[in-house]
């Protein structure tokens, strides 16, 4: 298995990159937001990966963390999830959204991923549901933002059930008074 190349970069035609490794050069398929944060052909990269191998066909799927990586790998557990579909997921949603949305059991959110129908999220919720609760935990706890967002709702006397319903819309990368807006907007619709 290849699970890591660290190497050259020399090229990137829309979400495919090829990567040379001593001599060798690999294609590696990739999320536009990957893609669109690498360098220029010559920089040096790292690329975590997951070869995906099929009778016809031997695919590496490109990451730019090993969580994220393991988070991809995790998403091909769910029935009717194959690499597209969960490459597809990761570039619609970061994996901290992801994990909310299946906590949440937010179909309409999930939904909107190209290639996923109502039946289809309600499927993948299920089944990753149970795999996502210990990654979940992990989110949720602790001084991250995620928690202190929850504990801000929560002092302004929302149910946990509307509080999971709302944080997969708020921008984690925003301030926690912006996300606290944010949330209070979405919670007054």
């Amino acid at each position: 298995m290849i699970g890591r190349l660290a190497g050259s970069l020399v090229s990137i035609r829309g979400e495919r990159l090829l990567v040379d490794v001593a001599g060798v050069g690999y294609e590696i398929s990739v999320t536009a937001k990957v893609a669109a944060g690498l360098g220029g052909p010559g920089d040096r990269t790292v690329v975590w990966t997951h070869l995906h191998v099929r009778e016809d066909a031997m695919n590496l799927f490109g990451f730019p963390t090993e969580a994220d990586r393991d988070l991809f790998r995790t998403l091909l557990t769910a029935q009717g999830v194959g690499p597209k579909v969960a490459l597809a997921m990761l570039g619609s949603f970061s994996a901290d959204a992801l994990r909310r949305m299946v906590a949440a059991e937010d179909v309409d959110s999930l939904v909107q991923v190209p290639g996923i129908g109502r039946r289809s999220a309600q499927k993948i919720i299920l089944d990753l549901k149970p795999r996502l609760a210990d990654l979940e935990a992990d989110v949720l706890a602790g001084d991250s933002p995620a928690a202190q967002l929850r504990e801000a709702l929560e002092s302004l006397g929302y149910a946990p059930a509307e509080i999971r319903s709302v944080t997969p819309m708020v921008d984690a990368n925003l301030p926690i008074a912006e996300q606290v807006r944010q949330a209070l907007k979405e919670l007054a619709r």
